[in-house]
């Protein structure tokens, strides 16, 4: 009844994105085992995200909190966005920040299935969105690393590092390890 439940809402979903039953069926890129199934935009957009991200029984799921970018210029002023970097290069940083707490869990980024993205304007008043597609797209719908999350991302009005442009948090999901059969053991 739950899996019934789940597949009914995204099959909601894609209603709801304008996407039929019979795209669904054919659109949706599962993992070999489809323990990840991956819903495309509707109607061929190829902007890297997934419009929704199924997660089926039997699957970890790993929590990440939000990174925020490293210092990538000690002789700036301490708490300056120029301390941090450009937006390009925040989102690298902190999405390298992930990928290396990802590498602990024994993850890779291709596990990741929702991503939230909290970005401030540069001092100018203007958001760098490309700046944060041109880190996003170093490690998310490129040959290497096809997976796409769902993503979701906001403008805030700061962030708790002064000078930070971008905090990323991720959500991944990995398929339980198929245990080994256990060996009967023998009578004595």
């Amino acid at each position: 009844m739950y899996l019934n439940v789940r597949m009914h809402a995204i099959l909601l979903v894609a209603a709801l994105l304008g996407t039929g039953v019979g795209q669904l069926s054919m659109a949706a890129a599962a993992t070999p085992d489809e323990s990840v199934t991956r819903l495309p935009l509707p109607n061929g957009n190829d902007f890297p995200i997934s419009s929704a991200v199924k997660v089926s029984a039997g699957v970890d799921t790993y929590y990440l909190s939000g990174a925020l970018p490293s210092v990538s210029n000690k002789d700036a002023p301490k708490g300056s966005v120029e301390s941090y970097g450009d937006m390009e290069t925040q989102a690298t940083s902190a999405l390298e920040s992930l990928k290396s707490t990802l590498e602990r869990l024994g993850l890779t980024m291709g596990d990741v299935v929702k991503m939230q993205v909290f970005m401030v304007a540069n001092p100018d008043g203007k958001l760098d969105f490309a700046g944060l597609m041109a880190g996003y797209k170093k490690f998310f719908a490129t040959a290497d690393q096809p997976n796409k999350p769902a993503r979701s991302a906001f403008q805030v009005a700061a962030l708790v590092a002064p000078g930070a442009l971008v905090e990323i948090e991720v959500i991944a999901a990995k398929a339980h390890p198929k245990a080994a059969p256990k060996a009967a053991k023998p009578h004595k």
